[in-house]
């Protein structure tokens, strides 16, 4: 499927509270990234201490190890998210989690968890603030990129499941589930208690903002209502020329349907370093296909065109999962977000976009690369971005 999706692309051209209900800080494990995406079973449930680098992106919010920021597995990060209620700034600019609708097929038992609260320390406000900061400098689209990545040592509580793969049955129809974050891929969550050690690093934008050259664009009639952005998106893909590329944008924005249809998928602004509200929890509505697809955007960062980008990406992450190609069933984490972003571009250039950057300061589309290294640079950026920004491998 990636293969292919890349052709499209080139057929186009293209420290513990005493306030806390947790336990105390003698009880709580020193631990690292690696450990726990090694073997993340055993933690579930444990309070940990662990020094990490918090990353806040696209559709990522995550600590990846201090030391080693390739693990060696399929997801070398831990999903970090915020107690219910915080109403912090930073986290993800677009998130996508799974839910069982009331008419879930599978089996599913609601985990009991015990509450963590929060110390809204001096320490958290500068830690949130720095993440919540927007890369703003650049002419060109810089798609949910963060000004700071931000070392810290972090304490919370671990929600981990042995393995974040869905399961399906013989006709493909999902029936199990138990990871989280974004697709509800990441097999471990730590829900932040308390954070100390602050130290920013600043991400270097000032090579892809020389190379837009103060050239920005602006789609006309684009709005930040959502349902508007929807409604942008099935009509720039309609409008692609007849090709594959076209097919798959269709699909990607279809997911959707028309304002107050009842598809199973969600949209809303909110708070996505909480997560969807009900993620954890069985549906209180019917689906078409038994889940509830729940697409939650940061209002604050993703504005006019750029929403539209980011709808027709999630849109691309649920057509692939509800209904994939025979032989993608598991496809892992890598590939379905390498080919939401062939698919994402494939959108932005077919409107006339002319440069497009990834978190990280990576840039996946540049309209000044010679037409015949488009593809071999595409490809060539977005590996590099999952692997070293959105912490995936194959």
């Amino acid at each position: 499927m990636k293969d292919s999706l890349v052709l499209f692309l080139m057929i186009l051209g293209l420290g513990c509270s005493l306030r806390s209900q947790a336990p105390a800080a003698a009880q709580v494990m020193d631990t690292t990234v690696c450990d726990v995406v090694r073997k993340p079973a055993p933690f579930d449930g444990k309070m940990v201490r662990i020094k990490g680098i918090v990353v806040a992106g696209f559709d990522e919010f995550v600590i990846k190890d201090s030391t080693d920021p390739n693990c060696g597995f399929q997801v070398n990060g831990i999903w970090l998210q915020y107690p219910q209620g915080t109403k912090g700034k930073a986290g993800p600019a677009a998130i996508l989690q799974i839910q069982p609708a009331r008419n879930f097929a599978g089996k599913f038992t609601p985990a009991t968890r015990t509450p963590v609260t929060l110390d809204k320390s001096k320490e958290f406000k500068q830690f949130d603030s720095l993440l919540a900061q927007s890369h703003q400098k650049g002419a060109d689209m810089c798609l949910g990129c963060t000004r700071y990545e931000v070392a810290a040592t972090l304490i919370g509580r671990l929600d981990t499941v042995a393995d974040a793969s869905l399961t399906r049955d013989p006709a493909g129809k999902i029936t199990g589930f138990g990871g989280f974050g974004n697709m509800n891929a990441y097999p471990a969550r730590l829900v932040l208690q308390s954070v100390a050690d602050i130290s920013p690093k600043e991400i270097d934008y000032s090579k892809t903002d020389a190379a837009a050259k103060g050239d920005a664009m602006q789609t006309p009639g684009s709005s930040n209502d959502l349902y508007s952005a929807v409604a942008s998106a099935q009509k720039n893909a309609a409008a692609l020329g007849a090709s594959p590329a076209k097919d798959e944008a269709i699909k990607a924005t279809d997911v959707f349907g028309k304002q107050g249809e009842r598809t199973g998928v969600n949209i809303g602004y909110g708070n996505t370093n909480e997560g969807a509200q009900g993620a954890d929890v069985l549906g209180t509505k019917d689906s078409p296909d038994g889940l509830l697809f729940n697409c939650t955007f940061n209002s604050d960062r993703l504005q006019g065109d750029a929403l539209t980008r980011a709808v027709v990406h999630l849109g691309q992450h649920i057509t692939e999962l509800r209904n994939p190609l025979q032989g993608d069933e598991n496809a892992p984490a890598y590939v379905l977000e390498s080919n939401a972003w062939v698919v994402t571009t494939v959108a932005a250039v077919s409107v006339g976009q002319k440069y497009l950057t990834l978190p990280g300061a990576y840039q996946i589309w540049n309209v000044g690369w010679p037409a015949d290294q488009r593809n071999d640079k595409m490809e060539a950026v977005l590996k590099d971005y999952l692997s070293n920004e959105a912490l995936l491998s194959r």
